[in-house]
């Protein structure tokens, strides 16, 4: 006989021979009606909030590179070292220069002070003072010209010296020992494990109800739940794909979290009304689906139910249930049924 057929056979069969239960050996639970979310899983993708290219800044040849590919770098640390000869032969050049004018400027700061004497006593000609004024006004210029010069003298030479912008690690190395950099040239580059994100890419369907939520559940592989900060929109849709793309912070686990690696991302993107049960009320054998439902004299009956989605322990009931009416929680408490009865619904 076809299985659909022998259901309700069954089910008048469970209910004229389960004797009746007494009310203490009994639990139930009243059947409500609340909100349920609906939510789109995706794949989210881990990235670094801080991932970097240094570049150099001044021209040379490779000397030392103290860190290799996957090496953890503290923030500050040295990782190129660039041959620095004649950066450092510029800057005695333009500290030399700086004495020059230092000294350039005393002497005119003298010589505008004598002049300035002998004009105050009618000694020499306003002409005179006034060329003196002038040459002590050109010899500050020379001088904040010459500090200038050793300023970027300075700068070059730091340049030679390429350090860690923040901790991190070493993702990948463009350059050689040896080999000659010009200004521009990508160096090493690298990411911190600090500060990590998940993106993710949301149709546009679903983009209304989540940018009004933004807020998701990302959980990894084991079923661990991460805590993540509010959703950030891109403000505009992959014309190939017609997604938008979701980002949101996320306090690492015990630094478990690499960038690249997939999570599931559970995106809100629909609320409505449903019924819901504990899972453990539900009697399940083979295909028959059903709840013992107390009637008014606290007897169980055995019903047929149609379930939807689970949310936790609870299951949403389609049809078969209505909000207000008890359930037996655990159906091995009916007497004449056994834990083999119940089997299981996971």
């Amino acid at each position: 006989m076809p299985l659909l057929h022998t259901l309700p056979l069954l089910l008048a069969i469970l209910t004229i021979s389960l004797p009746a239960a007494t009310a203490a050996d009994i639990q139930s639970f009243t059947v409500q009606r609340q909100a349920l979310e609906e939510y789109l899983q995706l794949d989210g993708i881990i990235e670094a909030v801080q991932q970097s290219t240094v570049s150099a800044q001044t021209s040379g040849r490779v000397t030392a590179l103290p860190f290799d590919v996957d090496d953890s770098v503290p923030a500050g640390a040295l990782i190129v070292q660039l041959e620095d000869s004649e950066q450092q032969a510029r800057l005695k050049q333009a500290r030399a220069g700086l004495a020059e004018a230092q000294a350039g400027l005393t002497d005119s700061r003298q010589q505008l002070s004598r002049i300035q004497s002998l004009h105050d006593r009618k000694l020499v000609a306003r002409q005179a003072l006034d060329q003196a004024r002038n040459q002590f006004n050109a010899a500050q210029a020379r001088l904040a010209q010459a500090e200038a010069s050793v300023d970027e003298a300075q700068k070059q030479l730091d340049y030679t010296r390429i350090t860690a912008p923040y901790g991190g690690i070493l993702v990948e190395r463009h350059v050689e020992l040896g080999e000659s950099v010009n200004p521009g040239q990508p160096l090493l580059t690298g990411l911190s494990l600090q500060h990590l994100r998940v993106v993710l890419d949301l149709p546009q369907q679903y983009a209304g109800l989540a940018r009004e939520q933004r807020r998701a559940r990302v959980t990894l592989p084991n079923g661990e739940e991460l805590e993540t900060g509010e959703i950030t929109f891109y403000p505009y849709a992959d014309p190939a794909t017609h997604t938008f793309r979701l980002r949101m912070p996320l306090t690492e686990p015990d630094g478990q979290l690499y960038p690249g690696m997939l999570v599931k991302v559970s995106v809100p993107v629909e609320t409505r009304e449903a019924l819901w049960i504990p899972d453990e009320a539900l009697f399940h054998r083979s295909e028959l689906r059903a709840v013992f439902v107390l009637d008014e004299n606290s007897h169980p009956r055995l019903r047929q139910i149609r379930t939807g989605v689970r949310n936790g322990k609870l299951i949403e009931v389609l049809a078969g249930l209505k909000a207000g009416e008890r359930i037996v929680t655990r159906p091995q408490s009916v007497n004449g049924v056994t834990e083999s009865d119940q089997e299981s619904i996971q």
